[in-house]
This record gives C-alpha cells, sequence and structure tokens, in this order.
C-alpha cells in the first residue's frame, strides 16, 4: 500500500504541474510584483496531509501615479490594466514539521489598453504562469491549553513557464509588411527568470477564544531573463487577527506593506535600443494595503474571499511616465484536505 500512496501523490503532482496553495501576497496592478495569490497564511500540514486549492484572483486598475500623487489623465502612460488569473496548489505533509508544496497559475487574461483605447497600443495575453517548488519547515510548533504558536520558514524556487518575449504583429499600411513588437512586461505571463522565494510565518492563537494573531513576510529574489531584463525584487510583511466562530465561520483582517525595486536593464544584452512600449524607469514602488478576508470551513473543505484596500501608494515614476496603481483586486478560494493513510501489509508468497 506504501507503493500505491506515492503512486497516487505523483499522479496528482504530475496533474497539477500540467495545468499554485493559496500562501499570501499578491500581484500588483501593473504585474510587476509577486505572483502568489490567496486567502491568510498557513505553515505546515499534519504528517501525511494533502492538500488541494484553488484561487481567483480579480485585478482592474485605471488610476496611475506620479510618487504618491495620483496623475491627471493627459499625463498616464495608458488606460488601464486588467488581469484574471487561476491559482492552484498541491501541498502535503511530508512530516509532521515538513511540507511541500507545488504551485502554479493560469491567466485567462492580462491586459494593457492603450490611451484612448487605441488598438495598435493595447496588449493582451493568456495561459500558464510558472512554477513554484515551495518546502516549508516549522522550528516552532507548541500547543498547550491555553495557546498554540507556530514560527514556519520557507524556501522556495520558481521555475518560468510562461511566456515573457511573447510579441504582437502590426501591418505597415504602405508595404503590408507585418512588424512584431515585443509586448510590455505587465502583460507578458512570466519574467522569464529564475527566482527564490524566502518565507517565515509567525502564528499565536488563543484556544479558549478562538482568536488568533500571525504575521508572515515575503522576499523574492528575482534573476535575469535572457532578453536582459530583471523584475525589481520583491518584499512584503503582514500582520493579521482572525476570529474564528463555532459554525465554521471565520474573520481576518490584515495590514500589509509592499514594496518592489525598479527593474534593472542589462546594457550589454540591449545592444540596439531601449524598449520601445515600457519603461524601465516607471518601475518599482511602496504600497500599505487593508485586506478583511471572511472565510467558512465545513468538513475538509475551506473557503475564503478578500479584498484590498489601498491606504498608501508610491510608486516610482519620471518626468514623461508615469505608473499604474492599485484599485480593484479581489480574491475568492477554496481549498480541500485530507489524510493519506498508510496500511501496511504482509504478502505471502506460496
Amino acid at each position: 500500500m506504501g507503493r500505491i500512496k506515492w503512486t497516487i501523490l505523483l499522479v496528482l503532482v504530475t496533474c497539477f504541474m500540467l495545468i499554485r496553495e493559496t500562501v499570501y501576497a499578491q500581484c500588483c496592478a501593473g504585474g510587476s510584483g509577486c505572483t502568489i495569490a490567496g486567502g491568510a497564511p498557513t505553515g505546515v500540514l499534519q504528517k501525511h496531509q494533502l492538500m488541494l486549492g484553488t484561487s481567483f484572483q480579480y485585478i482592474n486598475s485605471s488610476k496611475f501615479y506620479k510618487g504618491s500623487d495620483p496623475a491627471s489623465s493627459s499625463i498616464r502612460t495608458f488606460d488601464s490594466f486588467r488581469s484574471s488569473y487561476e491559482y492552484f496548489t498541491l501541498g502535503y505533509g511530508l512530516t509532521q514539521n515538513l511540507t511541500f508544496s507545488l504551485e502554479a497559475g493560469y491567466y485567462f487574461q492580462k491586459k494593457e489598453t492603450g490611451l484612448e483605447g487605441n488598438p495598435a497600443t493595447t496588449y493582451e495575453a493568456s495561459g500558464i504562469g510558472d512554477l513554484i517548488l515551495f518546502p516549508r519547515y516549522d522550528i516552532l510548533n507548541r500547543i498547550d491549553e491555553k495557546h498554540h504558536d507556530e514560527i514556519t520558514l520557507g524556501l522556495g524556487y520558481k521555475i518560468p513557464l510562461g511566456s515573457y518575449n511573447d510579441s504582437t504583429g502590426t501591418i505597415e499600411p504602405f508595404s503590408g509588411d507585418v512588424f512584431y513588437v515585443t509586448k510590455p512586461t505587465a502583460v507578458q505571463l512570466s519574467s522569464g527568470a529564475l527566482e527564490l522565494i524566502f518565507y517565515t510565518f509567525m502564528y499565536r492563537r488563543y484556544t479558549n477564544k478562538n482568536i488568533a494573531i500571525f504575521a508572515n513576510a515575503y522576499y523574492i529574489r528575482k534573476g535575469y531573463n535572457p532578453n536582459g531584463e530583471k523584475l525589481g525584487d520583491y518584499l512584503s510583511f503582514a500582520v493579521f487577527a482572525s476570529k474564528n466562530f463555532l459554525n465554521g465561520l471565520g474573520i481576518t483582517l490584515q495590514a500589509r506593506y509592499e514594496q518592489v525595486q525598479a527593474m534593472k536593464i542589462n546594457e550589454s544584452v540591449l545592444l540596439y535600443g531601449k524598449p520601445s512600449n515600457y519603461y524601465p524607469e516607471a518601475t518599482g514602488y511602496k504600497k500599505v494595503f487593508i485586506t478583511p478576508q471572511v472565510s467558512y470551513s465545513k468538513g475538509r473543505f475551506s473557503f475564503f474571499a478578500s479584498s484590498d484596500f489601498p491606504v498608501y501608494q508610491y510608486l516610482n515614476t519620471s518626468d514623461y511616465y508615469t505608473q499604474v496603481g492599485s484599485a480593484i483586486q479581489a480574491t475568492v478560494g477554496l481549498s480541500y484536505r485530507f489524510e493519506v493513510k498508510t496500511h501496511e501489509t504482509n504478502t505471502v508468497i506460496d
């Protein structure tokens, strides 16, 4: 039966690789932040526990900024940005302290609408995103009559699967020739680079009151892709307070700080000109969000819904280029957990 268990696990892993747990930290509206989407952060699973999860994230913004000030429509770079994204996760408790998960995402749409809806400067894409290998380990997991304390560390590795150099064709009206222009980085499905994800999670639950206070932090170290582009490293820190009720209902309030560094261009690679439809100087930001979330658990199933409300935004810009900020961002998700039990049997051969 042990071999059967691992065969089933391998099949599930393969399925998720072909088509990302909903640990927290969401994309910025411009697409240069973190591509891990989902509900409240978690530590590790129980030993031999399997979790399947998915979440849907919707982003839409037409608000532009110069620094921390809203920009007028006359100086915006394009009209709006929109994204709809499905995130899948498969997590398994290898031991009581170690969980390993495979995570991947699919974009139904990433769209940057050009000024005044100009189709020549409107870019759109859909398809698979990236694959994340994400082990997490508990360095503390202590439970007594009044408290449950947990500290988790994680080190993830992102493998780019989606396109990073997709282009769109435009017909030159006089010659009839087709000219191809690489889409902006915000519309690409991947950064095209390997990335390291550093994660920590700290949790305290007051058992008698069904109240929990916890925090998490991410740092994502991004590399250069073959185009000579390096999207900015991502940092986030969030604190949470949650209350659970006897009927399975839970309410969580989060305050989160996010920072993305400006992207870099390798001049030795881009010898024949700078990008024509995006502006490296108008990338990177600092933001603060307040995020309420409601969840409901029934048996092995858990459902959640949350929405980000930006309370502060500072976006890097230049004299000539603005940057789109955060506006509407909502996420809903569902997870299912169950035990993968092992029953060792002895086979007698006559």
